[in-house]
């Protein structure tokens, strides 16, 4: 599919930004973006409440790590940078003021002037979706913003949202960030990546690795020292370890990682302009970098969806 913005990557991976300031302290940050990018890497994705999880912290600490990053480094012009609004504290809505406030927060902390691409975080209901559009308008009026995408949103709200930019003439949302991957088709391609399609909209999944399940580094009767890892035993069943089972021939074909293969996959279906996938260190990110050049056959694309069924 043809996009309405080009990240002018050499390599079809989003970099996460959700580990930094978290899992990923800034030198390793800094190790981490240092090699993505050497690799040919250009796509981050950050948000302002990343990671506000974490005791003593209050959002933003991705994103400050992340200019401090880009200034030490002074490439801005060759990252293609995404961050979100809407989920943090005070700031998680979609209310014009706070569009306007969270905006210039966002760009203070990564120490640059505009935004490549400006995400609303999650859906608000209880803004009226003419309030938003006229905000998100604004900032791309002003130069602060190039494009808009919508995270974690309905398919009727998402279709609503690009009607009411439409019909108004304001500059609407070009890009989807949702829940999807090899384990996760159902909701994604029988809902909003429908109306993607549709719109032409590119997509940006993230959870691309089932949070960390479709590494591969989760094998029966092993345990796995990470931060995430009681979110991935619902996927401890025979369809996860069939998954993993052809991952792994397919991987042990292609000399790559388990990872870059679950990645590929994701990369190749229609609407998918880049997965999402972070990397706490270079180590993992080593593994994600085999996606590059890493191209799967039609065989292999139907063999891991049939065993991931």
């Amino acid at each position: 599919m043809t996009f309405a913005f080009d990240p002018k990557s050499d390599l079809p991976l989003v970099l996460g930004g959700n580990v930094f300031g978290w899992t990923a302290d800034r030198a390793d940050a800094f190790a981490v973006l240092d090699a993505f990018t050497d690799a040919g890497g250009t796509q981050i994705d950050t948000a302002d409440v990343y990671s506000a999880w974490i005791p003593g912290n209050s959002g933003g600490e991705s994103e400050t790590i992340l200019g401090e990053w880009i200034a030490s480094r002074n490439n801005r012009d060759r990252v293609f940078l995404g961050t979100k609004v809407g989920a943090l504290g005070d700031l998680a809505n979609l209310k014009a003021d706070t569009i306007a406030q969270a905006v210039d927060d966002s760009l203070r902390r990564l120490q640059t002037d505009y935004i490549d691409l400006y995400w609303a975080h999650r859906d608000d209901a209880d803004t009226p979706q003419e309030e938003t559009a006229a905000a998100f308008d604004a900032l791309v009026k002003a130069g602060k913003v190039r494009n808009l995408g919508a995270s974690n949103f309905s398919p009727e709200r998402l279709a609503s949202a690009l009607d009411v930019a439409k019909a108004a003439g304001l500059t609407g949302y070009v890009a989807v960030q949702p829940h999807y991957n090899l384990l996760e088709t159902s909701e994604y391609e029988g809902g909003v990546g429908k109306v993607a399609e549709q719109h032409g909209l590119a997509c940006w999944p993230y959870y691309g690795l089932a949070s960390g399940f479709l590494t591969g580094k989760y094998r029966p009767g092993t345990d796995v020292d990470s931060a995430r890892s009681g979110s991935v035993t619902k996927y401890f069943d025979d369809r996860g370890w069939r998954t993993i089972s052809t991952l792994d021939a397919i991987a042990a074909k292609h000399g790559a990682s388990v990872s870059a293969v679950a990645l590929a996959w994701l990369a190749q279906q229609s609407t998918v302009l880049a997965p999402i996938a972070s990397a706490r260190n270079s180590e993992q990110l080593t593994a994600l970098l085999d996606l590059r050049g890493l191209e799967l056959s039609e065989e292999e694309l139907r063999d891991l969806r049939e065993a991931a069924a």
